[in-house]
């Protein structure tokens, strides 16, 4: 065992001498170690040191430091504290700290997971993770143990992005519980997780998550160079990231996804996307995104293309009718009457007969009462929160008909595209769109249908001019790539698509074999 030790001492003196400034460096003193870990820990209640020494480094003084609710008080005294309180052959009588620091790590503690630190600023780190801190008296070399074990949240189905068919789990505030997800889909020795800490007083866990080989380098490479030079006080969720790193950060589209689905991250990873977590959120991003890829969702693949593909024209209707309905039926009654039938035309004329208000502001005071209903049913307790909406939208709405404050039409035009906008897969994109019904009913009411034409040239010039890590926000459809469009504004058969997206992969876009298409593969035998 003597032998052993000899012939690694060197490689741990090196250890005793770093580069670094003896003001950052831990002392020998064992007392000193922890005055000076209490006194800028505070001295907070929940700061716990043990004393105890060992018989087999010769009675040194010991301790132990860590943070009471953070770690596991069974494994700290199962795997820590009783193999160092044991008896063993002792190492010598007054070995050295190399020595000593070994004969810990390789006699007496059975932890897979210790690493040795010598400055006090990534000691202080460690315990404020939730690790725990081993220290001797006489040795400037601390010993460091994972074993963090506060509560979490378990797995549960996801809330905001639901289906019918397919995984009902979704990650959970954990970071390393949302990276053991993401590996148990993503069996494959080139899934790189890289994590780095952001945030000087939070100190938050991020990971960026890709495949090495099918993800394009430029943009991990955009990726990593961004998060790295984010400079903040705190990341308490993803949007922090988000809002640090996207490309425009002034338009209202979002340029990137966020999910809490491993399977729609796994799914972006092996498109070749990158995938970046945050210790604390359930949310996931995932980028570079396109604008047609917020009308995708998760099901769309766990169910026939040809149901898929109805479902995703008819997302693209309802971003259609969320967005221009309620400002089409302000212009048409308020300037362009004669395109109605005479029919329609005197009943809705009947209709705003007693309404005090003009078509816009009609239309923007009920869409200002939707959003309002909407907020307050997510703010109100779970209890009474359907009750609010069931009375906002029904009684409130059918009293101010009766009362002559709106029309009825309108109640109806704002209700449809209030639920258009709730098939909208993803939820940052639904909410551009009522951002930008208001500007569009404001265009409407002024100008009419020429005030709606020229509004959607503007946005649609908008989004020819955005990039998403590089990526044109509008591909594969402009630039026009034919090849590309097996999954875009249709789902053509899994078997069919056996290339990835070019615009993300440029690497190894090959996905699948050929002659996939489901068939009989050999001769029927000959009947005997």
């Amino acid at each position: 065992m003597k032998k052993a030790l000899g012939d690694q001492q060197e490689q741990h003196n090196k250890l005793l001498n770093p580069s670094a400034s003896s003001s950052e460096l831990l002392s020998n003193n064992l007392h000193h170690n922890l005055s000076l870990f209490l006194t800028k820990l505070g001295n907070s209640s929940d700061v716990m040191v043990r004393h105890f020494s060992n018989s087999s480094l010769s009675s040194k003084p010991l301790a132990l430091i860590y943070i009471d609710g953070m770690v596991n008080i069974d494994t700290v005294n199962q795997m820590i504290l009783e193999p160092l309180l044991q008896e063993k052959e002792r190492i010598n009588e007054s070995p050295s700290p190399a020595q000593a620091i070994l004969f810990i790590q390789q006699r007496l503690l059975p932890v897979g997971n210790l690493s040795s630190l010598t400055e006090i600023k990534s000691s202080l780190s460690t315990i404020l993770e939730g690790n725990l801190l081993l220290l001797v008296d006489g040795v400037n070399i601390a010993l460091t143990a994972n074993v963090t074990g506060y509560d979490k949240r378990s797995i549960t189905e996801p809330t905001t992005q639901t289906v019918i068919r397919g995984p009902k789990e979704a990650f959970t505030e954990s970071l390393r519980t949302g990276t053991s997800m993401i590996r148990r889909k993503i069996k494959n020795e080139h899934l790189r997780i890289e994590e780095l800490k952001i945030g000087k007083q939070t100190q938050t866990s991020v990971a960026m998550i890709y495949l090495d080989g099918i993800a394009n380098d430029l943009v991990v490479e955009e990726i990593r160079s961004r998060l790295s030079s984010i400079d903040t006080d705190s990341i308490l969720e993803s949007n922090y990231i988000e809002e640090f790193i996207q490309d425009s950060p002034r338009t209202p589209f979002p340029t990137i996804q966020n999910t809490e689905r491993p399977d729609s991250l796994a799914s972006g990873i092996l498109e070749g996307q990158i995938g970046i977590m945050i210790e604390g959120t359930p949310f996931a991003l995932l980028a570079p995104f396109t604008f047609f890829s917020f009308f995708q969702s998760s099901e769309d693949y766990y169910q026939r293309y040809d149901v898929a593909s109805f479902l995703r024209i008819l997302r693209f209707f309802a971003f259609c009718t969320s967005l221009l309905l309620p400002a089409l039926f302000i212009a048409v009654t308020t300037f362009h009457q004669d395109m109605l039938p005479t029919a329609l035309m005197i009943s809705l004329a009947s209709q705003r007969e007693g309404v005090p208000f003009s078509a816009l502001f009609e239309g923007i005071l009920m869409e200002l009462a939707f959003d309002i209903l909407r907020e307050a049913s997510v703010r109100m307790p779970r209890a009474i929160s359907s009750a609010i909406s069931i009375v906002g939208a029904l009684v409130l709405g059918q009293a101010a008909v009766e009362a002559g404050f709106i029309s009825a039409a309108m109640v109806i035009i704002v209700s449809i595209s209030a639920i258009s906008n709730l098939v909208i897969p993803s939820q940052s994109l639904s909410n551009s769109i009522r951002l930008l019904r208001y500007v569009m009913m404001l265009a409407a009411g002024v100008l009419g249908l020429y005030g709606i034409m020229s509004l959607v040239a503007i946005i649609l010039a908008h989004l020819l001019g955005l990039r998403s890590f590089g990526v044109p926000y509008l591909s594969p459809v402009a630039p026009l790539k034919p090849q590309e469009l097996k999954d875009v504004l249709i789902r053509k058969p899994i078997w069919s698509l056996g290339k990835r997206p070019y615009f993300w992969s440029r690497k190894e876009t090959k996905r699948q074999g050929t002659n996939q298409k489901p068939g009989p593969k050999t001769n029927k035998h000959k009947e005997e």
